[in-house]
């Protein structure tokens, strides 16, 4: 066998000689259309210039500019329509009375009505019928989630070896935008070992092939009945300490604890080993402290993701024995191992081997002829594209050189996949600029930019819709073509949506989009909310995943996301929220009656993840509703703002309502809390995990408010209703921002509106349906084309 040194020394090679591709490190610059020529400041209206001078100047001209916010300066940078974002936000903040603050002289209605005209016009100045930019990506390396999901659709293998990678860096609220996804030298390592894990458990090579081994630390082990202690987890009474292992096939499996017990009573501590709660083996632990020892058990499992677990089973509790050694018997765990698939030879070969190697040599000189045919069908779909012969030839060469020094087929085979999975030609989509040339060879820049390749645009379609490689039958039609047509695309991604995959989609995006994700992190106060468990938690996350598939699948009006008459429980979150008549742990659809429930806002995962631990929070709240459905983010806190108290005292001196509005007496508190409050204050009637109440203490709740715009409410139904009936605009706006975002892999910037407009324009046409963003999108400019 060849010695791991040569090993490395020859997948380097490989590697390097690979076509290089630019990294997040070294993209090319932005470059975009040339800016718009400075104007006078004073070409805008006279009003205008008469109201900034009266009411702004003051505050906002100059170095000290408070917010940042120069006005003189904003105007001298070009029109607003070049500059939309910050024109838009200082309509926003007159036009909502949050600028000037409450205590400087402020201007009359007609004087405001001047500005909003002024600037609502400027914006409107954008040529949508002009070529539009499509805008750069930057060079993507795969995130966590879609490395994982590929090697499963490439190899055919189910297990996770992203876990183990650092996290990714997230950007304009997703963690898939090339900016950010940069390659540090611990992941690479990181890569390195996954790919020589991966091709070893995806191909058999015979007795010499080395199982995995996974090992769990304490810290990577379930909660639910375990104590943390030092570097290991403590059963003080009967229960189980486990972890979800994701076991790649068939095959048989070594599962190790090690472990100890805190000795009492006249029997040894005992512990059963389980997976998926049935005991494999049932051990006495008699070591103690200080000399942990390995049980173990081997048997056949079944493939998927199951619970091993390590369960203590006899408790004992003695607590008047004089003898403190002997009072309380305890299991302790510091880790458990898996080690497998370990292949007998009259096992049958995994299904990833047989999709892999569907050629093998019967002679040596068959070698290379085998060798191409099988890593030529790997690398097109390990690419994204098809390969050239001198890109097989080099890795058919590993091959041959693994047959050189003794080793099999199946074994140089291996050593080619590893290369490939470590090739940035894995690792980062690769979308390259192939500019027409004039016929002197000239590049030619196209202003309305360079259309991207069937086999880029099915990537682009895979990973926005599934977070994972196209398959067989978008390779299909990017080899033949038929992916540059509208109709194509359409029908693709419609056929895609209806996928079990789409379920990435509903866990990537309104994971991120929803901050679901943030739901795993927060812990609110066990005194307080004693209620709260993991099956709530986990019931929480279960519903709004499946309130959005279903309007996904189903291909409901995307209002439905701010107010419906239905959702999905089972029961244990049927009595969290007071609903009758729900029986069982499978989640159901409910119809409801009355406006408490209905829509995101009212879900208890939003709720929960917008509040502090001990109290609700109408600022974190009212936060998420701008930046998540009114697409309008308030600015950052200033500094040395001191926090509102997070503790149960709070309520003996007032509702937490009464006590925030002290807490924003200071005018440069109020002016941003006038945006931010009336939303949470809305949804004060929910606590800090979502569950009703009508009191806070012995406080009654005053739900009501007025948005800046001026529409008052009282109560979530009534702010829905308001968003629902004259912001669903701002909120269809909002999503498709979001979705292009996420779609494209970076910011959107003011060359994007003109998208963003006509998207919004075709889904409100078309009822609001899910289906006719996805659709809008993926045949948009920005998503089939690059910038020249």
């Amino acid at each position: 066998m060849m010695p791991m040194t040569g090993i490395a020394r020859i997948l380097a090679a490989a590697m390097l000689s690979l076509p290089a591709v630019a990294s997040p490190l070294f993209a090319e610059p932005p470059v975009g259309p040339p800016a718009p020529a400075a104007v006078d400041p004073n070409a805008a209206s006279a009003p205008v210039r008469a109201m900034f001078t009266k009411y702004c100047n003051a505050c906002h001209v100059g170095e000290k500019a408070k917010g940042g916010v120069d006005l003189e300066k904003l105007l001298g940078q070009g029109p607003p329509a070049s500059h939309r974002k910050p024109w838009a936000r200082l309509k926003e903040n007159v036009e909502g009375g949050t600028m000037p603050p409450d205590d400087h002289p402020q201007p009359s209605q007609e004087e405001i009505n001047a500005l909003r005209d002024w600037v609502d016009a400027e914006l409107k100045k954008i040529d949508c019928g002009r070529t539009v930019d499509p805008g750069r990506v930057t060079i993507r390396r795969l995130n966590r989630v879609e490395y994982d999901n590929t090697i499963r659709d490439l190899l055919g293998v189910d297990f996770h070896p992203a876990d183990d990678f650092p996290s990714d860096d997230v950007g304009y609220g997703f963690d898939n935008i090339g900016d950010v996804l940069s390659l540090p030298p611990i992941l690479m390592e990181k890569y390195l070992a996954a790919a020589e894990t991966i091709a070893e458990q995806a191909i058999v090579t015979g007795s010499n092939a080395r199982p995995l081994v996974k090992s769990y630390d304490a810290d990577s082990m379930s909660a639910a009945d375990g104590e943390p202690q030092d570097d290991a987890r403590i059963l003080t009474s009967d229960g189980e300490i486990a972890v979800a292992h994701a076991f790649p096939r068939d095959a048989a499996y070594i599962v190790r604890v090690r472990a100890y017990g805190q000795q009492a009573g006249k029997e040894p501590v005992k512990m059963a080993i389980l997976v998926d709660g049935k005991t494999l083996k049932t051990v006495e632990v008699k070591a103690k402290s200080g000399a942990p020892e390995i049980y173990e058990v081997r048997e056949k499992l079944r493939h998927g993701s199951r619970r091993v677990g390590a369960a203590f089973l006899n408790d004992f509790y003695d607590p008047d024995n004089p003898d403190e050694q002997q009072r309380d018997r305890n299991l302790v765990v510091e880790s458990i191992e898996i080690e497998g698939p370990i292949t007998a030879k009259d096992d049958p070969l995994p299904e990833s081997h047989k999709r892999l190697i569907f050629r093998t040599p019967k002679k040596p000189e068959e070698f290379p002829e085998c060798a191409s045919a099988v890593l030529e069908k790997f690398m097109l779909r390990a690419f994204r594209r098809p390969v050239t012969g001198g890109e097989v030839s080099k890795l058919v060469r590993l091959v041959e050189m693994a047959r050189e020094n003794g080793d099999s087929f199946e074994r140089g085979v291996q050593l080619a996949v590893q290369a490939v999975l470590a090739s940035p030609q894995f690792l980062f989509r690769v979308e390259l600029y192939r500019p027409k040339r004039d016929k002197k060879g000239k590049p030619i820049n196209a202003e309305s930019g360079a259309p991207l390749n069937p086999f880029e645009i099915a990537s682009r379609l895979s990973y926005f819709l599934w977070s994972s490689m196209p398959d067989d039958e978008l390779f299909k039609l990017a080899l033949d073509g038929g992916l540059t047509k509208d109709e194509v695309l359409e029908k693709q991604a419609k056929r895609m949506l209806r996928d079990p995959k789409a379920q990435a989609f509903v866990e990537n995006f309104a994971g991120q989009w929803l901050q679901l994700r943030l739901l795993k992190t927060v812990n609110p106060d066990r005194g307080q909310f004693a209620t709260f468990d993991e099956p709530l938690r986990n019931a929480m996350q279960q519903e709004s995943e499946l309130f959005f598939a279903s309007i996904m699948r189903e291909d409901k009006s995307v209002l439905d996301f701010i107010d419906s008459d239905y959702t999905f429980l089972n029961e244990r979150l049927a009595q969290h929220y007071g609903i009758p008549d729900v029986t069982g742990p499978q989640f159901r659809r409910v119809k409801l009656k009355g406006k408490e429930r209905g829509g995101l806002i009212t879900q208890a995962s939003v709720l929960t993840v917008t509040s502090n631990a001990s109290r609700t929070s109408p600022v974190k709240r009212g936060k998420w509703v701008l930046e998540q459905i009114l697409g309008s983010p308030p600015p950052p806190a200033p500094p040395n703002v001191p926090q509102l108290a997070d503790d149960a005292k709070g309520v003996l001196t007032g509702t937490l309502r009464q006590r925030m509005e002290q807490h924003r007496s200071d005018p440069s508190c109020a002016s941003c809390h006038a945006r931010l409050d009336p939303p949470g204050f809305g949804l004060e009637n929910y606590d800090a995990v979502g569950a009703w109440r009508a009191k806070e203490g012995e406080f009654p709740i005053d739900a009501s408010a007025k948005l800046p715009t001026g529409e008052s409410f009282s109560g979530a139904a009534e702010l829905k209703a308001i968003l629902y009936k004259t912001r669903k605009t701002e909120f269809v706006t909002c999503l498709s921002e979001k979705m292009l975002t996420y779609a494209l892999g970076r910011g959107l910037e003011d060359f994007d509106v003109c998208t963003v407009e006509k998207i919004v324009k075709d889904v409100s046409a078309d009822q609001y349906r899910f289906s006719r963003m996805v659709l809008e999108i993926v045949k948009s400019d920005p998503f089939r084309k690059r910038r020249g």
